[in-house]
């Protein structure tokens, strides 16, 4: 009789560690379809402003002789910035910063070019450069939305296999921690503005 209920209680023991494990893994399963979910639409947005750059540039050369270094260096920024391709499932930390740093240069030389555009009347009255701008305005904004979207998703899931008992269920079944988009160099320091 006592190792007919030792055998219970082993078998009672391994069906709630199975239970367990199986919702663990599903819990996991959706959570890292989420995150590969939001960084899917992360790098929709960032599509839609590298596709936004060759019209810019092109409204820009048509309408002035505009300065060939600073169309060049964005023109080279946005082809290296997609040259990058990242496989959601494979996010590492070093991939997500090599991605967000091709994308810095696309910032930056848009900055410049729009920082340059400013110089030129005609191009301030100049309907499609307008359109163009605005468009890239609201495309920035949907960047910084998804970004922060899949920073939020990011964080469930390495909440979810980081946490008791999931996290012993995490390492087994081979889930890893998702990294996140993290501020630009200099971004704490708020910009000196001067008169």
């Amino acid at each position: 009789m006592r190792s007919f209920s030792t055998l219970a209680l082993i078998v009672g023991i391994l069906a709630i560690l199975l239970i367990a494990g199986c919702t663990s893994y599903n819990g996991f399963v959706n959570a890292e379809e989420d995150v590969e979910r939001v960084w899917s639409d992360v790098e929709t947005q960032y599509q839609r402003r590298s596709d936004l750059i060759p019209n810019l540039v092109n409204t820009v050369k048509g309408a002035a002789e505009f300065e060939r270094g600073t169309l060049e260096s964005v023109i080279e920024a946005r082809a290296k910035a997609t040259s990058i391709n990242i496989d959601a499932d494979n996010l590492t930390p070093e991939m997500l910063e090599q991605f967000q740093a091709a994308q810095a240069q696309i910032s930056s030389g848009l900055g410049r070019l729009l920082a340059t555009a400013e110089a030129y009347p005609q191009l301030q009255t100049n309907q499609q450069f307008q359109a163009l701008q605005d468009e890239l305005a609201g495309t920035e904004n949907r960047i910084a939305v998804a970004r922060s979207r899949f920073n939020e998703e990011a964080t469930e899931y390495n909440k979810q296999i980081r946490r008791f008992p999931g996290a012993l269920f995490a390492s087994v079944f081979g889930f890893e921690e998702k990294p996140q988009f993290q501020a630009e160099a200099g971004a704490q320091n708020a910009p000196t503005v001067e008169f």
